[in-house]
């Protein structure tokens, strides 16, 4: 049962970033650049996306398990450090450079985008250097 939630979600997700068009890079750079010919048309998808995820985190919240039954696991930091400004910043140029972030970027894979291709290889390499440098620095 959880396969299929999990299978549900990610069809909605994908089709949301097609339809909304989060998964054309030019449409997102064209949001990005403010100081150019700026779309602000992803503002509303965003807008309407924290609208939608705050109420179902309202809900969430009031629960101990989610509605496949699994227990719910909310993030213990509360903080902002340096490891949290500084991904933000990478995780703000890379898409600021290439005009995806992961989700977009694998429904736009999936379609056969070589950018999009060439970015979640560029993203995987990069999972893989992390995970290296945090296993050397548990150590």
């Amino acid at each position: 049962m959880n396969a299929l939630f999990a299978f549900a979600s990610g069809l909605v997700f994908g089709l949301g970033l097609i339809v909304s068009g989060m998964a054309n890079p030019a449409k997102v750079l064209g949001f990005l650049d403010l100081a150019g010919d700026w779309d602000p048309s992803l503002a509303f998808v965003m807008g309407g996306a924290v609208l939608a995820a705050s109420a179902g985190f309202a809900v969430l919240r009031r629960r101990r398990t989610s509605l496949s039954g699994e227990p719910l696991r909310w993030p213990a930091a509360a903080g902002i450090d340096a490891r949290l400004a500084l991904g933000s910043l990478a995780f703000g140029a890379g898409w600021g450079l290439a005009g995806f972030c992961p989700g977009p970027a694998l429904v736009a894979a999936s379609a056969g985008v070589s950018q999009a291709l060439v970015f979640v290889a560029a993203m995987l390499a990069g999972m893989a250097v992390f995970s290296i440098l945090e296993r050397a620095r548990s150590r």
